[in-house]
């Protein structure tokens, strides 16, 4: 299975707020698991003041519990998750800009190192730049001769999926201008990677 990054935040965080949103009972591990330790310390505060509040005023019916800001211990994870929600989606764009740096990075030195290891093992150039785009393929990593090699797990798959529909989204929101810096960072037509955005979004439900 994949380690999970920052990248997979906001989805962790969506699944178990749509889990409490529908009443399903989510465990305090995987609650605090999704949260950083500021977050987790804000909850336990707010947890803290509501049973306080309770104890200081007292209600004897749904509308003065409501009155009161009464809110129960899955009301505050709720709000929790929310605020923890926009946070991510306020951060995702920075997370994913080291992520591909560091991509990129590992790229550079699993290929490099592993062509030089063919060529002082008597491989021909070609033969050493094949070797080295497989070992690019076992890392989970693009390969550098273009070839797609469609071999991932089927959780590994819908990881992939969200990652692509995160920076989609992310791209959908960009100017035409950065857009046109991507696309010839990825040297492709601005035209092409606006349909390439569309498309992801629509397969996906969204606009």
């Amino acid at each position: 299975m994949p380690k999970l990054d920052d990248t997979h935040t906001v989805s962790r965080i969506i699944k178990r707020l749509e889990e409490l949103e529908q009443d399903v009972e989510v465990s305090a591990k995987d609650f605090r698991a999704v949260l950083t330790q500021e977050q987790h310390d804000a909850y336990e505060r707010a947890w803290v003041a509501q049973q306080a509040l309770r104890k200081k005023k007292r209600a004897r019916t749904k509308a003065e519990e409501l009155e009161l800001g009464w809110k129960s211990k899955r009301e505050v994870r709720i709000q929790t998750l929310k605020a923890a929600r926009d946070e991510a989606w306020n951060n995702i764009e920075a997370v994913w800009d080291k992520k591909l740096f560091d991509a990129e990075v590992r790229q550079g030195r699993i290929y490099f190192d592993s062509l030089n290891q063919a060529l002082k093992e008597g491989k021909d150039q070609r033969s050493a730049a094949l070797f080295a785009n497989n070992e690019l393929t076992r890392a989970g990593l693009r390969r550098l001769d273009g070839q797609i090699v469609h071999s991932l797990l089927p959780r590994e798959r819908e990881i992939r999926r969200m990652e692509d529909l995160i920076i989609a989204r992310i791209r959908n929101k960009m100017s035409d201008e950065e857009l046109e810096q991507i696309a010839i960072a990825e040297g492709i037509e601005l035209d092409a990677l606006k349909k390439d955005i569309k498309r992801i979004l629509k397969e996906n439900g969204e606009k």
